[in-house]
C-alpha cells in the first residue's frame, strides 16, 4: 500500500501534467491556438510528452483510483478529459509535423535513377507510314485491317531486395524521432485508429501529388476505355515510365517511413498505415493497366500490350516485395492478373491478326499493280514482332498441329508445317502470317483485268515481302534460308510470267514465219506482209510502252533487273529482225512510216517503264 507521502507526489505530478496539458489547450489557451509545441524547441515538447506520460499513469495509477484517497468517479472522468485534449492536441501536432516535412520528390532525378530498364517502343505510327485507306466495292469499313490506326540525394538511399528498389528517406530523423514518440502516446490511449487516419490522409495527399507530377490520371476503367487508342498510347508510355518509380521509389520508400515510425510499437501499425497511405494510389495506378488488358482487341494494340506486359512482369518481383504483408495481397492479386490478362490479349490479339489478314475484304485494285498497303501493314507488323521475339515466344505456348493447317478449304492457303520442323511456334505463326498474305494478294491480283499488270502485281509485292524478312536479322533467323529462297523463287516466278504474258507477242511479231513468198525461204518477202508486221510490231510496243509506263516498279534495283531482261529479249530480236528485213522497206515508199525505231530508240523507251506516271 502506497505511503501518504507518495500519494501527494503522484497528485502533485498529475497536477502540474495538467497545468501543461491546459497551457497547450488550443480551443481554451491562446498560445495553444498561436504555436505549435513541436515548433518550439525541444524542451517544450519534452515537457508536454513527459506531461502525458503522467496523465496516462495517473488514470491507471491505484492513487487516482483508490476510494481511500478520496479519488471519485468525477476525478477519475477530469483524468480522461484531459487525456482528450491532450490526444486532439498531439494528433495536431503529429499532423503538423507530417505537413511541414513532407516535400515534394525530384521527379526528374527519379526518372533517371530508378531502373535501367527501358523500352523501345514501337506505335501505330510505325505502321501508318506505309498506310493508305482503301475502301471495298461498298466503300470504306472501319472493320478493314487497313484502316485500323493504329527528395534527398541518393546517398541516403537504401537498397533491398534487388538494385531495382530504390528507398530514399521522406523525412528527417529528427521529425521521425517525434512522429515516433507522437505515436506511441496516441496508441497507448487508445487512439490509434485516429493516428492511421492523420497519417494516412498527409502522406496520401503527398502520394497524390507525386502522382500528379508524373501524369497519372485518375480515370476509371471506363474512363479509360472510352479514349481513343492514338490518345492511349501515349498514356501507356507515360504510365510505364510512372509505374517504375512508383512501385520502385514512391511506395517502398512511404513503407520504408512507416516503418520508421512505427515499427517500435510493436504491432502491425507500420503496415496499416502503410496500406491507408498507398491502397488508393495503387488501385488507381493498376486500374489503368487493368483497362488496357481487357479492352477490345485489335492489332495495333499488341505492341503496346506487350510493353505493358514487359513492364510488368519486370515489376512483379518488386510490387511482391513491396506489398508483402496480408493486407496487401489485393495489390499483388492485381497486378498478378493484369500481367496474365495482358498475356492472353496478346496472344489472343496475335493469332486473331492472321484472319484480319486472310479476310481483308479490298477489292479495288492498287495503281499500277504496285504495293499493296495491306502488304505494307502486315510487314511492317510482322516486324515489329520480331522485336518483341523473347516475350511472345514464351506467350505462344501451344505447337500447330503438324500436316496441313486448313487444309480442304477453298477459302484459306495450305500449308505444310511437316516442312518446318525444329521451328519455334512463333516462328511457324508469322511464316503462317506470310502465307496467309500471299493467299490474300493472290486473290486480289484477279481483280486485276490485265494479266500482265496481275503479275507485276504479285512480282512487286511478294519482293517487298523477301525485302523486309532481309532487312530485319530476328525475323529471317525465324522465318529461315529456306522459306526465304521459296519467297524469292516466287516473285521470279512472278516477274517470268509478267515477261511471257507481256513481251510473247510483241516478240512474235519479229518472226520470220508468214514473210516470205510461196513459204520458201528463197522465194521471197512478201512486202505487204513485211509492212503489216513492222505496224504491228509498232503499234503493240507503243500500247505497251503507253501502259506500262504508268506501272510502277517501286523497288530501284527490282525495276533495273526487269528492264535489262527485257532488253536482253527485245533489243537482239528487233536488231536480226531490222538486219534481215530493213532494206526490203526501205527499198520501198515512205519506210519511215514502217521502221518507226532504230534499237537504240526501243533501248530508251524501256527505260521509262514503270516510273509510274506517262512517258513522254
Amino acid at each position: 500500500m502506497e505511503t501518504p507521502a507518495n500519494s501527494t507526489k503522484d497528485n502533485s505530478g498529475y497536477e502540474s501534467a495538467k497545468k501543461i496539458i491546459l497551457r497547450w489547450d488550443s480551443t481554451a489557451s491562446e498560445v495553444g491556438r498561436e504555436r505549435m509545441i513541436f515548433g518550439t524547441d525541444r524542451q517544450e515538447a519534452d515537457f508536454y510528452l513527459q506531461a502525458v506520460d503522467e496523465i496516462q499513469r495517473s488514470l491507471s495509477s491505484a492513487s487516482i483510483s483508490d476510494c481511500s484517497h478520496n479519488v471519485d468517479a468525477d476525478n477519475q472522468s477530469k483524468v480522461k478529459t484531459t487525456i482528450q485534449i491532450a490526444m486532439a492536441r498531439l494528433e495536431d501536432e503529429f499532423r503538423n509535423i507530417l505537413i511541414i516535412h513532407t516535400s515534394a520528390l525530384e521527379i526528374d532525378s527519379l526518372f533517371d535513377s530508378s531502373t535501367s530498364f527501358s523500352s523501345s517502343t514501337p506505335t501505330h505510327h510505325d505502321l501508318e507510314d506505309d498506310e493508305d485507306c482503301i475502301s471495298d466495292d461498298s466503300g470504306s469499313s472501319r472493320n478493314n485491317l487497313l484502316q485500323l490506326h493504329h527528395c534527398e540525394s541518393s546517398d541516403s538511399s537504401t537498397y533491398r531486395t534487388s538494385s531495382s528498389i530504390r528507398e530514399v528517406d521522406l523525412m528527417p530523423a529528427e521529425a521521425i524521432c517525434d512522429l515516433q514518440a507522437i505515436a506511441m502516446r496516441m496508441i497507448a490511449a487508445g487512439y490509434l485508429r485516429e493516428c492511421i487516419q492523420v497519417y494516412g490522409s498527409v502522406r496520401k495527399s503527398s502520394v497524390d501529388s507525386s502522382f500528379r507530377k508524373l501524369g497519372i490520371e485518375k480515370l476509371s476503367i471506363g474512363d479509360v476505355q472510352r479514349l481513343e487508342w492514338e490518345a492511349l498510347e501515349g498514356k501507356i508510355r507515360r504510365w510505364i515510365r510512372a509505374a517504375r518509380v512508383c512501385v520502385r521509389i514512391l511506395f517502398a520508400s512511404e513503407k520504408k517511413l512507416c516503418e520508421q515510425i512505427f515499427d517500435c510499437v510493436g504491432t502491425d501499425i507500420d503496415d496499416a498505415c502503410f496500406m491507408e497511405t498507398v491502397k488508393g494510389p495503387a488501385i488507381q495506378l493498376f486500374n489503368f493497366a487493368e483497362a488496357i488488358s481487357i479492352s477490345r482487341r485489335s492489332p495495333e494494340k499488341l505492341f503496346k500490350i506487350l510493353d505493358l506486359h514487359d513492364a510488368l512482369m519486370e515489376l512483379l518481383p518488386d510490387i511482391e516485395a513491396v506489398f508483402d504483408s496480408k493486407s496487401s495481397d489485393s495489390i499483388r492479386v492485381q497486378a498478378a492478373e493484369i500481367l496474365s490478362r495482358l498475356a492472353e490479349a496478346a496472344r489472343g490479339i496475335l493469332f486473331e491478326f492472321e484472319n484480319a489478314v486472310l479476310r481483308e475484304p479490298s477489292r479495288v485494285p492498287v495503281p499500277g499493280g504496285t504495293i499493296h498497303p495491306l502488304t505494307r501493314y502486315v510487314m511492317n507488323y510482322i516486324s515489329l514482332i520480331s522485336d518483341y521475339k523473347q516475350t511472345l515466344i514464351e506467350l505462344i505456348m501451344s505447337k500447330p498441329s503438324t500436316g496441313s493447317r486448313y487444309s480442304g478449304d477453298p477459302s484459306t492457303p495450305d500449308m505444310e508445317f511437316t516442312e518446318l520442323e525444329g521451328k519455334t511456334p512463333l516462328a511457324l505463326h508469322l511464316i503462317w502470317i506470310i502465307v496467309v498474305l500471299q493467299f490474300n494478294l493472290d486473290g486480289k491480283s484477279k481483280h486485276y483485268r490485265d494479266v500482265s499488270l496481275a503479275h507485276l502485281f504479285m512480282m512487286n509485292n511478294v519482293h517487298y515481302i523477301v525485302q523486309k524478312v532481309k532487312g530485319s536479322p530476328e525475323l529471317r533467323e525465324m522465318i529461315g534460308d529456306d522459306c526465304l529462297r521459296k519467297l524469292t523463287g516466287k516473285f521470279r516466278q512472278a516477274a517470268t510470267s509478267y515477261q511471257r504474258a507481256t513481251w510473247v507477242s510483241v516478240l512474235y511479231c519479229l518472226r520470220d514465219e508468214g514473210l516470205h513468198v510461196s513459204g520458201s525461204f528463197s522465194s521471197g518477202v512478201s512486202k505487204t506482209a513485211l509492212r503489216e508486221r513492222f505496224k504491228t510490231f509498232n503499234a503493240m510496243f507503243e500500247e505497251v510502252h503507253r501502259t506500262q509506263s504508268m506501272w510502277l516498279i517501286p523497288d530501284g534495283q527490282l525495276r533495273e533487273e526487269l528492264r535489262i531482261s527485257i532488253s536482253e529479249k527485245l533489243l537482239p530480236a528487233y536488231r536480226s529482225f531490222l538486219g534481215r528485213f530493213r532494206s526490203h522497206i526501205e527499198s520501198g515508199k515512205h519506210p519511215e512510216n514502217y521502221i518507226k525505231y532504230s534499237a537504240e530508240d526501243l533501248e530508251t523507251a524501256v527505260l521509262d517503264l514503270f516510273e509510274g506516271y506517262p512517258a513522254s
